[in-house]
């Protein structure tokens, strides 16, 4: 199984918008970056990530999971994107800042503090149990499959 991080602008699209819809889940569309894609073309149903809020609040807010593959983009009328679907599973007790996360010696090779700017991206196992516990869960218990 491998974990993701997904980057919203919380004005645009919030945890609590996320939340709302529930076990439905929603489109993670709007997507334009060919790696982002190309990293949701390699999520399967199950998998686990991080719900990360850019911009001025730059945190890691919900832990959410993959509901359905990559498909086509609703919102590209190209037909060259791709998105998959997600829907909430767990917030953290307490946001992880990147701040945090760039003061934290251990995630020092994680892809948000090399290239934070890319809005769909891997987690690798030692990161997801590191940000949970700084967020006050415990991995095992909100980890994939």
């Amino acid at each position: 199984m491998a974990y993701w991080l997904f980057k919203s602008e919380p004005h645009t699209w919030s945890w609590e918008d996320q939340v709302k819809v529930g076990e439905k889940g929603q489109e993670w569309d709007g997507v334009r970056n060919f790696q982002a894609r190309n990293n949701m073309r390699a999520m399967k149903v199950g998998e686990r990530g991080f719900f990360y809020h850019s911009v001025n609040e730059k945190a890691v807010v919900g832990i959410v999971e993959v509901s359905a593959e990559a498909h086509a983009d609703s919102t590209d009328k190209t037909g060259k994107w791709e998105c998959v679907d997600i829907k909430a599973v767990k917030p953290l007790k307490k946001p992880v800042t990147l701040a945090d996360i760039k003061a934290d010696g251990r995630l020092d090779d994680m892809v948000l503090v090399k290239n934070s700017r890319l809005s769909v991206q891997p987690v690798s196992w030692n990161e997801f149990q590191i940000i949970c516990a700084l967020g006050g869960l415990d991995a095992n218990e909100v980890k994939a499959g």
